[in-house]
């Protein structure tokens, strides 16, 4: 008897602890975002919308080769398909500058996110 409480007891702790890790590695920013580019200069595209997801700080978006972070502060660092931001969040929304190139001219712009 007192064998199979130790065993549940261990059991029990190591589920709790297993939720607990779970639910810290999530951070303030994780969520889907809706984000807007505007082109400042160049001859990209005028202005372009998508939707992105962050998970444990990592960005990512369906059909995009994305590549990037959100640090607990809120910092923000992304590659897309070969443009590169970065910006700030604060709460639920955000902004900052990217840069990239069409048909290998340089553009460069504004972006502002907001969460979803």
């Amino acid at each position: 008897m007192r064998f199979a409480r130790i065993a549940v007891f261990c059991a029990a702790s190591v589920f709790t602890g297993t939720l607990a890790a779970s639910a810290f590695a999530q951070t303030p920013y994780d969520g889907n975002w809706q984000v807007t580019i505007v082109t400042k200069s160049g001859s990209c595209e005028p202005t372009a919308s998508s939707m992105l997801t962050v998970a444990d700080g990592k960005i990512t978006a369906p059909g995009a080769n994305v590549s990037g972070t959100i640090g607990s502060g809120g910092l923000v660092k992304v590659s897309i398909n070969g443009a590169y931001a970065n910006g700030q969040l604060n709460g639920n929304a955000g902004s900052g500058k990217w840069n990239g190139a069409s048909a290998g001219i340089p553009c460069s712009g504004r972006w502002e996110a907001s969460r979803q």
